[in-house]
């Protein structure tokens, strides 16, 4: 059986820059395929390989957590620079500019209603806040 051309392979697959989470698991599973084939990949297949991983490490670079001894402001800090958001989208967890500003620099703690807000708002586990 001929083995496919890179540019076939790229035409089937159509690698982009990933920016949702379906996106991430079309790439991913793709990845995956061609990492089981082990042995039996051939020499494209292994290049497309490299470039689904570097499409999928950019998209872990750029949607990765804070470092897990870090405090809820910081989370909070990362989430909000990293999801396109403002800090006036806050307001209706915090109620205050003040108290958006208090919580971001880690002076006012969040408390268990406001996380929930804040894992809704972020899509992420409320316990990120607390």
């Amino acid at each position: 059986m001929p083995t496919a051309s890179y540019e076939t392979l790229l035409i089937e697959t159509r690698p982009e820059i990933i920016e949702t989470w379906k996106q991430y698991q079309t790439i991913g599973q793709r990845f995956g395929d061609l990492l089981g084939k082990g042995r039996a990949r051939t020499a494209e297949e292994t290049k497309l390989m490299h470039l689904l991983g570097l499409l999928i490490q950019d998209y872990d670079r750029r949607h990765a957590m804070p470092p897990d001894d870090s405090t809820p402001a910081d989370r909070l800090q990362f989430l909000l620079e990293h999801s396109g958001k403002t800090s006036a989208d806050l307001l209706p967890v915090f109620g205050q500019r003040s108290h958006v500003h208090e919580a971001l620099t880690g002076k006012r703690a969040i408390s268990a209603p406001q996380a929930r807000k804040l894992g809704q708002l972020f899509h992420v586990h409320p316990g990120l806040f607390l």
